[in-house]
C-alpha cells in the first residue's frame, strides 16, 4: 500500500493518506484499457447522419408526364434519384456505434490506468482546492501547479465542492470530474491525476446509491451548471 503525501493550496504537507494496492498498484492490462478506451470514444459517436431514400421523399403521386409519345425517357416518379430533389440511392441512416462494455471490465481498466499513473508518482492529493468559501481560479491553479507540473492534469472533486468547481471549471488544461465520473480515457489522456481529500475518500467508499443519492446528485449538477 503506497503512501501519498496530502498537499494544502498553499503547498505546504497536510499529512499523507495510503493509496490501496488493489486499486493503485494492481497489474496493469493494457490490452482491456485499449479496449473499454475504444468502446468510450466509439459512444461518443453521435451517428446521426441521415439522407432520404426513394420511399421518404416528398410528392411523385404519378407519373411527372405519360409514358409513350413524349420523345423523352420513360419515368415513373420525381422521387427517382435522377431528378433533382429524389431520394438518395442506398440512404444513409443514423447508425449506433456503441459497444457493449461490463461494468466489471471498465472498473478493472480504470484500476489499471490508476496504477500506471501511481507508479510513475503522478497520483497526487489536495487537501482542498482553494482555502476558504469564495471561489478563485488564481488560487486554485496555483495549488494544482505546486504538485502536478504535466501540461493536461486531471482533478477529481467531490461533487458537493462548489468552491472547487467553480474554480476550475474555466481552465483549458485542467479537466475537472467528480469521482463517479473518473474514468479510463481520461486517465490516461492525463499527465497527472489529482484528486482532493474528499474526492479521494467518497471514491474509495464506492458510488453512492439509492434515491437520494440521485436526488443530491441533480440537486448538485444543477448548481455546478448554473
Amino acid at each position: 500500500m503506497a503512501t501519498v503525501q496530502i498537499t494544502s493550496p498553499s503547498g505546504t504537507s497536510a499529512g499523507n493518506v495510503e493509496l490501496p494496492a488493489e486499486i493503485f498498484d494492481c497489474q496493469v492490462n493494457v490490452p482491456l484499457m485499449h479496449q473499454v478506451v475504444t468502446a468510450q470514444l466509439a459512444a461518443a459517436r453521435q451517428g446521426s447522419q441521415k439522407t432520404k431514400s426513394h420511399s421518404e421523399v416528398s410528392g411523385g403521386g404519378k407519373k411527372p408526364y405519360k409514358q409513350k409519345g413524349t420523345g423523352n425517357a420513360r419515368q415513373g416518379s420525381i422521387r427517382s434519384p435522377q431528378w433533382a430533389g429524389g431520394g438518395h440511392v442506398h440512404a444513409i441512416v443514423p447508425r449506433e456505434y456503441s459497444e457493449r462494455t461490463p461494468k466489471k471490465m471498465k472498473a478493472a481498466a480504470l484500476r489499471s490506468a490508476l496504477s500506471d499513473r501511481a507508479r510513475e508518482n503522478h497520483v497526487h492529493v489536495l487537501s482542498t482546492i482553494v482555502e476558504g468559501d469564495k471561489p478563485s481560479t488564481k488560487q486554485g491553479v496555483q495549488a494544482v501547479r505546486n504538485i502536478a507540473t504535466g501540461k493536461k492534469v486531471l482533478i477529481v472533486v467531490s461533487i458537493s465542492d462548489l468552491v472547487g468547481w467553480f474554480s476550475l471549471r474555466n481552465v483549458k488544461e485542467l479537466h475537472v470530474v467528480s469521482p463517479g465520473q473518473l474514468n479510463t480515457y481520461d486517465v490516461l489522456n492525463s499527465d497527472d491525476v489529482v484528486f482532493t481529500k474528499l474526492a479521494l475518500e467518497e471514491f474509495l467508499s464506492g458510488p453512492r446509491t439509492g434515491k437520494s443519492a440521485s436526488a443530491v446528485g441533480r440537486a448538485t449538477d444543477a448548481e455546478v451548471g448554473a
